[in-house]
């Protein structure tokens, strides 16, 4: 199983990332995910075996508890690029409000599931959502204007829960499941 901790957008805001999505439409090179499908990652776990599903299931409910947050609002918007605007790779929307807490919830999630062997990554964590990867350089001066001229508000959320899920790789792009939930307390 090919598992990752998520914070899933409704699927009500899936029209408001096509509309970001759109405003990237004429640059060559990006591929863009699908806006239904949009989430946070908070920590990708690779491949999992199934054995392994209920320690981490135990390990998230540990770390929405030693988190600490409680179910909270937040807004998405504004737009940027990982690693740099000189090397895009990834476009994301970030969070206007509400990214302390994910990012409480990343380092939890990460100290809980260390001890089950998931190295904690070595970048800074940056709560957002991946509207497209660029494959090429072909459309990097479209997308560099886009950035730096737009910040648009995406909408709001209410975060729950998070979720550990399946990522499924097909043809038409990859498949996400459910494997399990684990609400924050109230």
């Amino acid at each position: 199983m090919r598992l990752f901790v998520s914070v899933d957008l409704p699927a009500r805001l899936a029209a408001d990332v096509a509309a970001v999505q759109e405003e990237l439409r004429d640059a060559s090179g990006l591929r863009f995910t699908d806006p239904a499908q949009a989430h946070v990652t908070l920590a990708f776990l690779g491949d999992v075996g199934e054995d392994e599903v209920p320690e981490i299931e135990a390990a998230l409910d540990r770390a929405v508890e030693r988190a600490g947050v409680a179910p909270f609002e937040a807004t998405l918007g504004g737009l940027g690029v990982f690693p740099s605007l000189d090397y895009i790779s990834v476009v994301w929307v970030g969070f206007e409000d509400g990214g302390d807490a994910l990012g409480r919830l990343h380092e939890a999630v990460e100290a809980e599931l260390a001890p089950l062997g998931f190295e904690p990554e070595d970048r800074e964590f940056t709560p957002h959502v991946t509207v497209a990867r660029m494959d090429h350089a072909g459309g990097k001066a479209h997308v560099q204007r886009v950035v730096e001229e737009q910040s648009p508000t995406v909408g709001e959320m209410t975060v729950e829960e998070i979720r550990l899920t399946e990522s499924t790789l097909t043809d038409d792009g990859p498949v996400y499941a459910t494997v399990a939930r684990a609400p924050l307390p109230a």
